[in-house]
């Protein structure tokens, strides 16, 4: 039970009244009649919100609550562990999704890129072995498979990314730290991003296009989970944060789950996506915009090619890098070499548009038309794409 305080409350009233004492006790700085009571007096609590006013909020936990008892029996926790070597020891942790009833589980290629052994945990305790069907390290996503009667699985719905819209209303499952079966809810930050793969330095570099900003909490263990809309379909798979402590800074990446759609087939067919490659590097350090009053570009939008691989489809079509550097700005850019405006017709403003069509649109072997700008002329370039 708390108890009044006489000395600490009459302190605080004679500092809110600047009231001060002599040396005999007496009250200065007020009159004779002045009465002080130390009883506290009643406590008045404000009325009640109208039933009105707190409906919609309500109904918004509604929603919330029924996205969250439909959506996360389908969410599971992932425990990589060491099968010879340090036998039983966790390796990593992440979060995957159920996605049909023959025991497909969707998560991040960089949850179980050191697997040896898997372990699946259910939103009922149940705990079954999981075997790797495939991975993709481009885009960050992997396929693994229980052994489970199709009748306990509950899928989840997957909806349409290119509908997004920032500002939308977003919600993440997941096992942040272990804690398994976490729900946060956030907005869409932003649309469009790019990340870079998850490869190795000789592999080269790549990005992975069309990422969904989020300021949902995610957190170390939400990788691999849904990202889901207001009506409990997939959206996303959380896969990145950006932060410099290691935990949630209000900036949380997804794969957009038209992306999901597109890989995971492959990968339960194959084991692996096959990426269309054009064969060319560009230097995203700046824009074209940029680039143009110190480089003498006739365009602010496109990509400059910097380089050009050897026997791949650009080289074969004859595509041209830089031939000389030019500072801009204390950095060395490789200038002279052709600019592409489009692929295909569709107008580019960044390497990373261009990225995003060759994902989205083409594939391995597929003839593409770029329209490129060479020495001020315009021209048309057929290029057969090869592989990643």
């Amino acid at each position: 039970m708390k108890r009044f305080r006489p000395l600490l409350a009459g302190a605080i009233m004679c500092a809110v009244l600047a009231c001060t004492f002599g040396e005999q006790g007496a009250l200065i700085g007020a009159t004779p009649s002045a009465q002080f009571s130390l009883t506290p007096g009643p406590i008045v609590l404000p009325t009640p919100l109208s039933a009105e006013i707190t409906s919609q909020l309500e109904a918004e936990d509604e929603v919330l609550a029924n996205i969250y008892q439909r959506a996360s029996p389908a969410v599971v926790y992932i425990e990589v562990m060491a099968r010879e070597t340090d036998a039983g020891a966790l390796l990593s942790s992440g979060s995957g999704f159920v996605i049909d009833s023959k025991g497909h589980i969707v998560t991040n290629a960089h949850v179980i890129e050191q697997a040896d052994y898997l372990e699946v945990s259910f939103f009922d305790g149940e705990v079954v072995e999981a075997r790797v069907v495939g991975q993709d390290p481009y885009s960050d996503l992997a396929v693994i498979q229980v052994d489970v009667p199709g009748e306990r699985l509950l899928p989840l719905e997957l909806g349409d990314s290119d509908t997004l819209r920032v500002g939308q209303r977003v919600i993440a499952i997941g096992n942040p730290f272990g804690l398994e079966g976490t729900m946060t809810v956030g907005i869409i930050s932003a649309l469009g991003r790019s990340l870079p793969s998850r490869l190795l330095e000789s592999e080269g570099y790549f990005s992975n296009p069309e990422i969904i900003q989020t300021d949902a909490a995610i957190n170390p263990g939400n990788s691999g989970g849904p990202l889901l809309d207001i009506h409990g379909r997939v959206i996303g798979v959380s896969t990145a944060i950006r932060s410099t402590t290691g935990v949630n800074t209000g900036v949380g990446f997804a794969v957009p789950v038209n992306t999901l759609k597109r890989v995971v087939p492959h990968l339960i067919e194959e084991g692996t996506y096959h990426y269309p490659y054009l064969g060319i590097t560009s230097d995203t350090r700046f824009t074209l915009a940029e680039l143009a009053e110190p480089l003498g570009l006739p365009v602010t939008q496109g990509v400059l090619i910097s380089s050009v691989q050897p026997n791949t489809g650009a080289a074969r079509a004859g595509l041209r890098g830089g031939d000389h550097e030019v500072e801009v700005r204390g950095v060395a850019v490789r200038a002279g070499g052709d600019i592409i405006i489009a692929i295909n017709g569709y107008r580019l403003h960044s390497f990373d548009d261009l990225v995003a069509y060759l994902v989205r649109e083409t594939r391995v072997g597929q003839e593409v038309v770029l329209t490129i700008i060479r020495n001020g002329e315009v021209m048309e370039v057929p290029v057969v794409l090869g592989e990643r």
